[in-house]
């Protein structure tokens, strides 16, 4: 009981609103009153040439930021580190299509990257979710230091993975880079109590006590957190590289709870897509990065309202 009950002392009032903080953000608040720093957009402008070249601009982001106090370099800190553990094990021989594995992890970083950029330059339209409300409690400076970790490896792992598995391609080999895919889970677990000592010298001496009074708990549930997250990134990946647009799913309507993913690259082969059925776009609607332009597709085929 000893554990539980310091575990209550350190969620006192103020830490549990915190925690909660994230489920009342009002995302259109998010970042309104961040300012540029030219600095950091130069870091994060050109796209990451290499694993290499993304672990040492994320080490310089997370460095300028720590400097600065702001408080999304608690993520990188994280971050830059599972970079390193991935990059030194595909050197060592761990995976075997370590070809496979620099470019997912190059473009993973990448997602990442471009979601810095447009938070550091306003342009938050252009920012998904999931990253604006990480960005937005971090530079708020109100929530925990491990909700600021937490919120990023959200972000990165529920959001950004599956796009990037997407882009780099599950295919040809599919089992083979599947099992690449989560022997990273294996890399990943000896890394949990390093993060956390990190955390704790660079940000929270709390999160020691917490991992003092908690045992190997809070370790077990961070890597159930990211190997889940993980798991669920390659089954939207599969969806996104299997359903085509001529299969009946697609084709048909589905009384049932099921509904087809299509990726499209522009508006116009979005309208293409959903109206190439029988049924026109009436149970479409399309979901982009821009806010603005996200809604349902135009119909030609046939009206909504006959």
């Amino acid at each position: 009981m000893s554990g539980y009950a310091a575990l209550a002392r350190l969620l006192d009032a103020r830490r549990l609103r915190a925690l909660s903080l994230a489920l009342r953000t009002d995302l259109g608040a998010v970042g309104r009153d961040h300012g540029t720093d030219p600095d950091l957009v130069a870091l994060a402008e050109r796209p990451f040439a290499s694993v290499a070249d993304a672990h040492d601009r994320l080490c310089d982001l997370e460095t300028r930021l720590r400097a600065a106090g702001d408080r999304r370099a608690v993520f990188l800190t994280v971050y830059t580190r599972m970079t390193a553990t991935v990059r030194d094990a595909v050197d060592d021989g761990s995976f075997a299509d370590p070809a496979w594995m620099r470019r997912y992890t190059a473009t993973f970083a990448d997602y990442y990257r471009r979601a810095f950029l447009a938070f550091e330059r306003g342009d938050h339209a252009a920012v998904p979710d999931p990253w604006r409300v990480a960005f937005g409690t971090a530079v708020a400076g109100e929530g925990l230091v491990v909700q600021d970790a937490l919120l990023g490896i959200n972000a990165h792992i529920t959001y950004d993975l599956a796009l990037t598995l997407h882009e780099v391609g599950i295919d040809p080999d599919r089992a083979r880079k599947h099992a690449d895919h989560r022997r990273i889970d294996d890399v990943l677990a000896g890394l949990v109590d390093a993060q956390q000592a990190a955390l704790a010298e660079l940000y929270a001496p709390g999160v020691a006590d917490l991992d003092a009074s908690l045992g190997r708990l809070d370790e077990r549930l961070s890597l159930v957190s990211m190997t889940e997250g993980r798991s669920w990134a390659w089954r939207v990946a599969t969806v996104l590289t299997d359903v085509e647009d001529d299969i009946q799913v697609v084709q048909e309507e589905i009384f049932a709870p099921v509904l087809a993913v299509i990726p499209f690259a522009s508006e116009a082969e979005a309208n293409a897509l959903v109206n190439d059925t029988d049924y026109g776009s009436w149970p479409a609607s399309g979901r982009t990065r821009s806010r603005e332009r996200t809604g349902s597709p135009a119909a030609s085929k046939r009206e909504r309202c006959e």
